[in-house]
């Protein structure tokens, strides 16, 4: 070969350690070094700016007020808690009034604390807040909540009646028993109330785009909004995220009214679509329904998200 020759194979190989070595020079990378992320309904993921890490894929202990999860039975349940943690699901929502507390307890017992993040609620205004939270904790079987919630305000006052509820949750946080501090919401006048609130850390907001369920323009929290309520709800959702609030989408599954799978389909790509929304909890039945909503949560953020 003659000196300034080169074959097209030395051509091939000289180029690509060119290519490879501009790369690490200009701080890039190159696919073969690190491929595309895949994002998937178990990511751990930042809940808004609070610093908490949340599974992205919640499971939900309070279907019916939480008689469909009991109705299965401590066996039936423990299994199914054990299905969701075996496939990377790590959030567990209930609430006080879902009388699912002492089940999560023993469906999580022997698993690593640290690990799973537990989320409750509590109603009413019970007259010693702090005392009714040492209660959540040993029915929990935990020394402290994830992310404590004011259960299903309405109205535009909600925090002026709700007061003493949330300074007992602000102590408890002083104190180390909970994390986070927030609200769930049934109703446009609460929900743009909660997010004037600087109060709060976590909005657990009702989402999907059929409107099922979704908070509607009255006080009234049987109430449900339809697909002209969805924009304004979704424009609350927006100013949570923008504050730093995290945010988690409830009904996604219309309260369970979505029996048609196009259905269930189109309200997990509206969620996964929307980049204000953190994470997603719903309530589960079954191992076929856990299996069916991570895999329609993967396809929908790989499609949607690194499109």
């Amino acid at each position: 070969m003659k000196p300034n020759q080169i074959t097209r194979r030395r051509f091939l190989e000289t180029s690509t350690k060119a290519a490879a070595t501009a790369a690490v020079l200009s701080g890039g990378i190159t696919y073969a070094q690190e491929p595309e992320e895949k994002l998937s309904a178990v990511d751990q993921v930042p809940l808004g700016k609070t610093g908490g890490t949340i599974c992205r894929l919640g499971f939900g202990a309070g279907s019916d007020s939480g008689s469909i999860q009991r109705d299965l039975g401590h066996d039936g349940f423990n299994r199914l808690v054990r299905h969701a943690y075996d496939r990377g699901i790590t959030y567990f929502d209930t609430a006080d009034a879902y009388q699912t507390h002492t089940w999560i307890r023993e469906a999580i017992k022997g698993l690593p604390r640290e690990k799973l993040w537990i989320q409750s609620k509590m109603p009413g205004t019970p007259e010693n807040p702090l005392a009714e939270i040492e209660r959540y904790l040993k029915e929990l079987g935990t020394d402290y909540i994830d992310s404590l919630l004011v259960h299903c305000v309405t109205t535009n006052d909600w925090d002026t009646k709700r007061k003493r509820v949330m300074d007992g949750i602000s102590k408890a946080q002083e104190k180390g028993m909970v994390r986070f501090k927030g609200v769930s919401c049934h109703g446009l006048p609460g929900l743009t109330r909660a997010t004037e609130v600087d109060w709060v850390d976590v909005h657990l907001v009702r989402v999907n785009p059929q409107g099922s369920h979704v908070d509607g323009h009255s006080s009234k929290w049987y109430e449900s909004g339809d697909t002209t309520t969805v924009p304004l709800v979704m424009d609350e959702i927006k100013k949570m995220h923008e504050k730093g609030r995290g945010v988690i989408g409830m009904k996604i599954i219309g309260n369970g009214d979505f029996k048609k799978p196009e259905d269930r389909e189109k309200s997990i790509r509206f969620a996964m679509a929307c980049e204000n929304i953190d994470a997603i909890v719903i309530g589960f039945s079954s191992t076929s329904q856990i299996d069916e909503a991570i895999k329609r949560m993967n396809r929908a953020l790989r499609e949607l998200r690194t499109a």
